[in-house]
């Protein structure tokens, strides 16, 4: 009897481009990370992305789509030794373990006999007691085991779905004020149009980033990531300004109906103006024109504790109304326990 669901490879071709994007765009657990883009963009980093559709034979449909990272390990040849990772994927329905299944089986078939040592799924589930009963139930063909988190484990939501007015009701009082004084003392805010831009903001995330005492990628990681997805719409670099001096900016991605704050950076002048108020309330509007449901804000510290090292960027992000929610981690299943046992003790992994 021959299979009802059968996992495709997708071809690395420029057309299929905006036909895997309308796929994975338009399902209900797509993802930004599981784009494309996102693919091509951390293939500029070193990653192979390999990406897969699960085909239904049966109503002749594409039913799940699945982008996997590949890194080789170091001193390994690619096809006997790579990292396989799922960022917030597979894009499938989580509420059908029989899709899971296909999907899931398929998938480690097919990396292990391309020599993938271990693959670690980091879906983005949000955390609730029938959320993570439906995931096990999904996982159930694949034994798993937690791992440690490569995405951020807790985030804040925002639904942008109501008028503008509501939006701004649903702020702390703090927040919806610095919004508004921003705009009063002359703050403007414009989208970036030209590469000098990106290098003029990138100086700007460097002195955020010795600030701060946080690590940031290279600048030609931001510059593909510009080029990359600012002609599809899919991010959007904002630029606070005052008296035509840079004062703040911000990346926001726009995929799936969803916008997500990735990137931010601001100078050490001039703050007693709210740049970062007006910027992020300006992606909120922007995020809400492109109908988007909702604004995530991308990451939490893991605790509440006023102690953490960024407490300040909790208290940032919680003032704008949203929810705070955790998603359910990444999970690794061993595809060659020896090998990968090896690769282990070279690499010092745990």
């Amino acid at each position: 009897m021959s299979q009802r669901y059968i996992l495709r490879v997708v071809a690395n071709e420029q057309g299929q481009w905006e036909w895997w994007d309308d796929i994975v765009g338009g399902h209900e657990n797509g993802h930004l990370l599981q784009s494309w883009g996102w693919g091509e963009l951390k293939r500029e980093a070193g990653w192979l992305p390999r990406r897969f559709t699960l085909w239904d034979q049966e109503r002749q449909r594409v039913v799940g789509a699945v982008q996997v990272l590949c890194r080789t390990l170091p001193g390994l040849p690619l096809r006997t030794g790579f990292l396989a990772y799922v960022p917030k994927g597979p894009v499938v329905d989580w509420k059908q373990p029989e899709l899971c299944a296909a999907l899931l089986t398929q998938l480690r078939d097919r990396l292990r006999r391309a020599g993938a040592l271990t693959l670690l799924l980091e879906p983005g589930i949000i955390t609730r007691t029938a959320e993570d009963d439906r995931l096990w139930q999904a996982f159930a063909p694949l034994p798993v085991r937690p791992t440690q988190a490569i995405q951020p484990l807790r985030s804040i939501l925002l639904d942008v779905t109501p008028c503008e007015e509501t939006l701004l009701a649903r702020m702390k009082e703090k927040w919806r004020y610095n919004v508004r004084l921003a705009a009063r003392k002359g703050v403007t805010v414009r989208v970036v149009t030209t590469e000098d831009d990106v290098f003029a903001w990138y100086r700007l995330l460097q002195t955020t980033g010795e600030r701060d005492a946080f690590g940031i990628h290279t600048l030609d990681y931001y510059l593909s990531a510009w080029r990359i997805f600012s002609p599809r719409q899919q991010v959007r670099l904002l630029l606070a300004e005052y008296d035509g001096r840079m004062l703040a900016g911000i990346f926001v991605g726009l995929f799936a109906r969803e916008a997500i704050y990735l990137y931010g950076a601001s100078g050490n002048e001039q703050r007693n103006l709210m740049p970062n108020y007006l910027l992020q309330w300006e992606a909120i509007r922007w995020a809400k024109a492109q109908g988007a449901s909702r604004y995530d804000f991308w990451g939490i510290p893991a605790t509440d504790d006023e102690r953490e090292e960024m407490a300040g960027v909790y208290r940032f992000k919680s003032g704008w109304g949203g929810e705070i929610v955790r998603f359910v981690g990444c999970y690794e299943h061993v595809l060659r326990p020896g090998m990968m046992g090896i690769a282990r003790k070279i690499l010092s992994l745990k």
